[in-house]
């Protein structure tokens, strides 16, 4: 009996369609299997100040080991010079003012979602194959704070998993440790109470640095506190490093370290009285190494051992990243391809921005070329005076020996103009003038009416073609009620006329997403 035409022909489509299920299967599984893992790790609140970047006083072998092995990046500039308002922007590729990420902190209690087509980082990952984690701990040794930090908290799980022993099976996995140096002892919310903070994790810190042999970079005023906390920062530096130890010997041990792409940068600049929260190069400029594995080809301009001098803003890393994982830069992501077959063109300039931060609003904007550095300052009635932040005044001694210093007429003359005026605009050549003490913005030199000029419409450009959401006022109520927390947390100065109507409930809903949840 003959077979009817089509049913045969039926059969034979059901088993094509088959065949190429099958295979498309196969293919997106072996896609998935060969791709390296990628791992960040983010050495939080801090400058180059590892001994392969040239530090005198640390301890950093780890780290240095990674810089021979792979690429040391000498020009990255972070979005902003404070934790949230960057990481929401390396973590979707989009400059934190351009979507409303920009204050520190925001969204965490309103209900805010991220705009049309904007997603973390981590869920595009996810769908590229990733298994996505963040961790504390490795074993029984702690590596990570587990911070997280960002400005938006209702996208669903930022990462599946928290647990090593579950990501390390990952094939492939995108894993990020963030380590507790160089950070004060804060998240216990009740900072209020001791008299000095203590570094996190202070207690096993070897002292390689030592106050009296140290010499703190010259925004510090000459004072021995200055010395006591240039020694504490740069011992938690030291222990970073060692957290970045037990991470590699582990990755080398699970015989992970020849699959997984390394990439150590920080995540804002230094934490000290005239860095952190400040767009001075010290509040923005952070280390970058990266390390390719043996076990995949590297790209072609990627040299082992070299330095990159390009200079590069830290929302790069995004675009980077999901090149790396095999992922197209999606339409319209403000984040750029440094690395890679699909690189981008150089940046000429990167742009940063610092807006409210706790409870004080002050608007700056930062263009950073290879050589010169401009800062506009949208509110110059602000100096270092009158500068009140809470959490400075209570972690930062040297912040109130300053203002000692300066009343009693014996602060260093170089650090009086911090007192006294803050000019609308500077311009500083970072390579006669790495600490940033002379501003040129009066100079005639044509070089330098060259770089301002430049930079000047540069700015200006990039505030209009990004939307630069910093224009809009936030209302007083809000602010008043980041001062209520803010004050709840580390208490107010004494000479410091403030109290609140009423103790703050919002303490712990405004930091909510700061921390990983095990």
């Amino acid at each position: 009996m003959l077979q009817s035409p089509g049913v045969s022909t039926l059969a034979i489509s059901m088993r094509y369609l088959f065949f190429c299920f099958l295979l498309l299967f196969s293919e997106n599984a072996v896609f998935s299997k060969d791709k390296p893992n990628i791992l960040w790790l983010i050495t939080d609140n801090c400058n180059l100040d590892f001994g392969c970047f040239g530090r005198q006083g640390v301890h950093t072998p780890n780290l240095d080991k990674l810089a021979t092995e792979g690429v040391r990046y000498t020009r990255v500039f972070a979005t902003a010079p404070v934790c949230a308002p960057s990481r929401s922007a390396f973590m979707t590729g989009m400059y934190q003012t351009s979507v409303n990420l920009h204050h520190f902190p925001d969204h965490r209690d309103d209900g805010f979602r991220l705009p049309e087509g904007v997603r973390p980082l981590t869920h595009r990952l996810k769908d590229a194959g990733y298994l996505t984690g963040s961790i504390k701990k490795m074993g029984d040794q702690v590596v990570g704070s587990g911070k997280l930090d960002l400005n938006f908290v209702n996208e669903g799980k930022i990462f599946e998993s928290t647990n090593w022993d579950e990501i390390k099976k990952g094939k492939p996995f995108f894993l990020q440790v963030n380590t507790p140096e160089a950070e004060y002892d804060i998240y216990d919310f009740r900072t209020n109470r001791p008299e000095r903070i203590k570094w996190w994790g202070e207690e096993e810190h070897v002292q390689y640095a030592k106050p009296d042999s140290v010499v703190p970079p010259a925004y510090f005023p000459k004072h021995k506190t200055s010395n006591e906390e240039w020694a504490r920062y740069l011992n938690s530096v030291s222990n970073m490093d060692r957290r970045v130890g037990i991470v590699l010997a582990e990755l080398e041990k699970e015989k992970l370290l020849d699959d997984t792409i390394i990439i150590v940068f920080g995540d804002n600049g230094r934490v000290d009285h005239r860095s952190i929260h400040w767009v001075y190069d010290t509040g923005l400029h952070v280390p970058m190494i990266i390390k390719w594995p043996k076990n995949y080809p590297a790209p072609e301009d990627f040299k082992p051992g070299t330095v990159n001098e390009e200079v590069i803003s830290l929302l790069d890393l995004t675009a980077t990243t999901l090149s790396l994982a095999g992922v197209p830069r999606p339409l319209g992501m403000q984040s750029r391809v440094f690395l890679g077959k699909d690189r981008d063109p150089q940046r000429r300039y990167a742009f940063s921005a610092r807006d409210r931060v706790d409870d004080v609003q002050f608007r700056l904007r930062s263009v950073r070329g290879k050589r010169y550095h401009y800062i506009r300052n949208f509110q110059p009635e602000i100096n270092f005076g009158t500068y009140v932040n809470f959490y400075k005044e209570k972690c930062f001694p040297v912040q109130q020996v300053m203002r000692d210093l300066y009343k009693k007429g014996k602060l260093d003359p170089h650090l009086r103009p911090l007192f006294t005026e803050f000019r609308r605009e500077y311009l500083y050549d970072t390579e006669a003038d790495p600490n940033e003490l002379s501003n040129l913005i009066d100079s005639t030199r044509p070089e330098h009416l060259q770089a301002l000029t430049e930079m000047r419409a540069a700015l200006d450009t990039w505030i209009t073609e990004t939307g630069d959401m910093g224009w809009k006022k936030e209302p007083p109520e809000k602010i008043e009620k980041f001062r209520a927390v803010m004050y709840d947390w580390f208490g107010a100065p004494e000479w410091y006329p403030y109290k609140p109507k009423h103790s703050s409930s919002a303490l712990e809903k405004i930091n909510q997403g700061r921390i990983i949840k095990d």
